[in-house]
């Protein structure tokens, strides 16, 4: 208990400059204890260690800043959502969509960084949630972004032939594709 103890002290004084993150995780179930500032990311993996939360209060921390802008922000958000895709197992949460969402967001923001390592992440977020379109929307777009219209169709193809739903966001994506949209998705249409 006294190790466990001191770890927390040592978190709670490594985060407490952290812009209050305690607040950040208002939003959630978990009641935050007022008079143990550890850190809302030590909370939920010590309790719920649930997608819900982390996706909670990962999108929180991005209303602090525009990422595309602010580097520091970017650098912060990337460290978070690792430590989320990290603590979190894709057997138990691959049908979970919030743990998707956090797969498509980590791999979006790595893409402003390295488009390598971000092509590596929507990889492992289309293999680990097939069942989910956004995933495979994303991953598209990406390509697409990236002037490979040949991976981006084969994307969208392979995600309709795995019975990702909804497959109305597939068949949208695709028909903006034919029409040489860039952007497969509007806003209205996500």
């Amino acid at each position: 208990i006294a190790s466990i103890m001191n770890r927390v002290r040592d978190l709670k004084n490594k985060y407490r400059n952290e812009d209050n993150i305690t607040d950040e995780f208002n939003c959630t179930k978990i009641s935050a204890d007022t008079t143990d500032n550890s850190g809302t990311v030590n909370q939920i993996m010590m309790t719920t260690n649930n997608p819900e939360d982390w996706l909670c209060f990962l999108l929180k921390l991005e209303k602090k800043g525009i990422p595309q802008t602010d580097v520091s922000l970017l650098n912060r958000l990337i460290g978070r959502y690792s430590q989320a895709v990290t603590a979190l197992p894709a057997e138990k949460h691959s049908q979970d969509e919030s743990y998707a969402r956090i797969l498509v967001r980590f791999a979006e923001l790595k893409a402003l960084q390295d488009p390598e390592e971000a092509r590596d992440q929507f990889h492992l977020a289309r293999l680990n949630c097939k069942k989910f379109a956004f995933v495979h929307v994303a991953f598209a777009q990406f390509e697409l972004s990236q002037g490979n219209t040949k991976k981006c169709k084969q994307l969208l193809h392979k995600a309709m032939e795995c019975s990702a739903v909804p497959l109305e966001m597939l068949e949208t994506a695709l028909q903006n594709f034919h029409s040489q949209k860039k952007q497969l998705l509007s806003d209205e249409e996500k």
